[in-house]
């Protein structure tokens, strides 16, 4: 979205994409709770598509994943595995620039957004917590995680004030294996449990 202080370089790209990763992190399981078939999906920050691919895979019956990243270079390679994959039909690229996301043809369609790994990297986070605000329906949900090498707790805790400024409501907050791990949902739903660990 903005111009970033501690931008992502391409060649760590290859390093996030690595089918070692998912010994860690698996992609289908920590999705699950949050993705439906048909749902239409935003992705910041995607790289080269660790949690992108399975993303899509888990989106048919006319489910769309939208991948927004300030990096052309990324967008392409995740392109060119998502041909590969012939996942590419349920994939829309989305080329963010310093002063915006470019989802402004998202408004109110969004029922689910992962911001992986990026939030740090961005100079202004109100500004991206605002825009996501008028992509997402009231209710959607978004599964915030932070690695916690880069991410102080004062630091996650000021991220999440500024969710709750552009009007999302902190339903979970804790730590898990070396990140922290948020959900987070649009204001406009009801009865929300709020719990933080």
């Amino acid at each position: 979205m903005e111009t970033r202080t501690k931008i992502c370089p391409v060649w760590v790209g290859y390093l996030l994409a690595s089918p070692l990763r998912r010994l860690q992190q698996n992609p289908e399981k920590i999705l699950a709770p949050y993705i439906q078939p048909g749902f239409q999906v935003l992705e910041i920050g995607p790289a080269m598509g660790f949690f992108s691919l399975p993303m899509a895979r888990m989106l048919n019956g006319g489910g769309k994943l939208y991948c927004a990243d300030i990096q052309k270079s990324m967008l392409e390679k995740l392109q060119v595995r998502a041909k590969r994959q012939a996942l590419d039909a349920r994939i829309e690229l989305i080329h963010t620039d310093s002063n915006s996301l470019q989802i402004r043809h998202l408004e109110d369609r969004i029922d689910f957004c992962l911001l992986a790994f990026v939030v740090h990297e961005v100079p202004r986070p109100m500004q991206l917590f605002m825009e996501l605000a008028a992509a997402l329906k009231p209710g959607a949900k978004i599964l915030f995680i932070e690695p916690k090498g880069h991410v102080t707790r004062i630091q996650w805790e000021r991220s999440l004030e500024l969710a709750q400024q552009s009007g999302f409501c902190v339903v979970h907050s804790g730590s898990k294996k070396g990140s922290w791990v948020g959900t987070l949902v649009k204001a406009g739903a009801v009865d929300l449990p709020r719990n933080k660990a």
